[in-house]
């Protein structure tokens, strides 16, 4: 972005007074335009044992498997946005949303919060935004085509905790950084 939201005029990058990090700030009206990390919400969606997959019909990762998750809207909640992605992507009602993942990715500036869900009444299809959606057994998830690391990763942990604990009710909240390096630091 070159120019101010609020008046037009080109804006430049320089540290606000009282701040200490480089923004985008109009020399005209002295607006400041803050550009923090983006949410994407998602859930993983388990029906029967298996796990719902949406390949993308956009970019990036066009043609590329995921669970359905997307960017958080102004007015909703995490949760509620994570339903939403569901249904947008999957035509997939998402029902008892336990918070499962975390993943903070500095390197792209996002977050992402993933719920685990429940599949309302096993039905699900393909929205605008997916080619095709499928329910996948353990062995059948197609590892070489996951679109995204916070996709795979969420996918290892959720086989993981299946066998490491009791009841779904016991799964722990995982919380990781992602980098380029694909380092994992846990908290």
């Amino acid at each position: 972005m070159r120019y101010c939201l609020e008046c037009g005029h080109e804006a430049e990058y320089k540290i606000p007074e009282m701040d200490n990090m480089p923004r985008l700030v109009c020399p005209n009206c002295g607006y400041i335009h803050y550009e923090n990390p983006k949410i994407i919400c998602g859930t993983l969606v388990v029906h029967e044992d298996k796990i719902l997959l949406c390949r993308r019909a956009i970019e990036p990762r066009y043609g590329y498997w995921t669970i359905p998750a997307g960017f958080m809207e102004n007015g909703e909640t995490i949760a509620e946005g994570a339903a939403r992605e569901s249904f947008e992507e999957a035509d997939a009602t998402a029902i008892n949303p336990q918070l499962y993942c975390i993943y903070d990715i500095p390197d792209i500036g996002q977050i992402y919060i993933i719920y685990l869900t429940d599949l309302k009444d096993g039905a699900y299809g393909a929205g605008v935004e997916s080619l095709e959606c499928a329910l996948f057994d353990e062995v059948d998830i197609p590892w070489d085509d996951v679109a995204f690391e916070a996709v795979k990763r969420t996918l290892k942990r959720y086989f993981n905790d299946r066998v490491t604990h009791d009841s779904r009710a016991s799964y722990p909240v995982h919380q990781d950084r992602i980098s380029k390096d694909k380092s994992i630091k846990r908290y």
